[in-house]
């Protein structure tokens, strides 16, 4: 879909001003920073709450700040390209005027229209880790280039210009990557990575689009990681860092927090080791007991749950913590209404082309070969999602499967959903089976959290109306 004149104009307008930023530096960078506010405002102001600029504001005016401090090592650590492009395509472009448009296909089509697609190039990888969930499907998978694209262009007329990527190992497809980049180049993509193929060339060409970034998988130091991923893997993401670093790229961690790395993962020796080598967020991801081999025994204990929920809070705190941006939905319910899945926000297309509502949901009814996007958010599976969510109005209690496992479980029996697991089905009740006890520990101390938490009823709701 071809932007339209107004969306050319707007996008000038907002380079523009990101150009103004970038030429100047101290006074003058915080004059045009506060101009860009300004102009995000006058934009989208009706969608974000007046509060939010005026914080932006009070951000931009404290050069000491610890969060305004990070923006200026952004600023000048960060190729001009990549912030440019960042800028317009996952700023305007997905953050805006998708977000706009996705608001109107959902009233438009009454189903879930997302604000990001993940998807799976392949389901081939360079190594062989322990409990990889992924490796549940084959080595054998792929979505054709044609297929990826078509994906894409089908989002880009629901608004959707976000695009993720997961496996297997997608940089095993690196060429398709950016060459998915340079055809929509209007919209930004996404990829978790083990890291080991980031080489100068790849780098290159990143710098070059400006609308790839990286999320590196590290489950720990050395020790750790290489006893999951291979002897030497650790030395080989600390190297994709200091080649990103380098090269002025975006990046930041995904991290999978089990029972036994929690405390090393969150510590500050550990988050100090992600900033020198110039990771500028991490994503933390709450393990899931997800295939029939799952290890129950790494899921988090209750107590170890409250810890990260205090600790993620504490380390992005405005004063304090560390300059390093983390996310965790599991425990951020709060700012994303609990269950993001079902393409309320977000579904996940696997390399045999299934499409199911979440990345550990193993579950579908359509393949995305025989089906239209449109199609596969309205298929059977699709709709109980959005006719349940959210699951729990503790959006400390988000997921269907870990909190809130006889959702997940009375989905999948009344929708005939099929397992997409070609290895080993699993069935609902097996995988619920799993969070029962867990669900049961976890509900009480949730409450409590849920309760002490200031909450603010969001300007916008994409829940369906009961």
């Amino acid at each position: 879909m071809a932007l339209s004149v107004k969306e050319k104009l707007e996008r000038a307008a907002i380079g523009k001003a990101v150009d103004g930023v970038l030429h100047y530096v101290n006074q003058d960078r915080e004059k045009n920073l506060l101009k860009l506010v300004d102009l995000v405002e006058s934009l989208a102001g009706g969608m974000f709450r007046k509060e939010s600029f005026d914080g932006a504001r009070a951000l931009i005016q404290e050069p000491d700040g610890k969060w305004m401090g990070y923006v200026n090592k952004l600023l000048d650590e960060l190729h001009p390209n990549v912030i440019r492009t960042t800028a317009l395509n996952l700023g305007y472009q997905a953050a805006y005027r998708g977000t706009k448009t996705t608001r109107q296909k959902r009233e438009e089509l009454q189903c879930n229209v997302p604000w990001l697609i993940l998807m799976d190039p392949t389901s081939a990888c360079n190594l062989k880790c322990t409990g990889c969930w992924a490796a549940e499907y084959g080595h054998q998978l792929s979505l054709s280039y044609e297929l990826l694209s078509d994906i894409v262009k089908q989002g880009k007329e629901l608004g959707i210009y976000f695009y993720m990527f997961t496996g297997g190992e997608p940089l095993v497809r690196k060429k398709d990557l950016i060459r998915l980049c340079r055809e929509h180049s209007e919209c930004y993509f996404n990829a978790f990575t083990n890291g080991t193929l980031v080489d100068e060339e790849f780098c290159r060409e990143m710098q070059e689009v400006g609308n790839l970034s990286l999320n590196l998988s590290l489950e720990g130091f050395e020790e750790v990681n290489d006893g999951r991923r291979g002897k030497g893997t650790y030395e080989k993401v600390l190297r994709a860092m200091d080649l990103l670093k380098e090269y002025g790229l975006l990046f930041g961690t995904s991290i999978c927090y089990t029972r036994a790395n929690i405390e090393t993962v969150t510590s500050d020796e550990f988050l100090d080791l992600l900033i020198d080598h110039g990771c500028r967020y991490s994503w933390y991801f709450h393990y899931m007991p997800v295939g029939n081999d799952a290890a129950v025994e790494l899921i988090p204990t209750v107590e170890q749950r409250k810890y990260i929920f205090h600790r993620l809070r504490e380390v992005r705190a405005k004063e304090g913590g560390k300059p390093i941006f983390v996310m965790d939905f599991q425990n951020d319910g709060e700012y994303v209404g609990g269950c993001i899945a079902g393409g309320r926000n977000y579904f996940h297309i696997n390399a045999n082309g299934d499409v199911e509502p979440c990345v550990f949901i193993h579950y579908s009814n359509v393949n995305i070969k025989d089906c239209t996007l449109v199609e596969a958010l309205k298929s059977p599976i699709f709709m109980a999602y959005r006719d349940h969510q959210p699951f729990n109005g503790n959006h400390l209690r988000p997921c269907p499967m870990l909190e809130n496992p006889e959702f997940l479980q009375q989905m999948v029996r009344e929708t005939g959903a099929k397992s997409t697991d070609l290895q080993s089905p699993e069935s609902a009740e097996h995988l619920c089976g799993k969070c029962a006890a867990y669900a049961q520990a976890w509900k009480p101390e949730s409450e409590k959290l849920w309760e002490s938490t200031p909450h603010k009823t969001p300007l916008y709701s994409n829940y369906k109306k009961k």
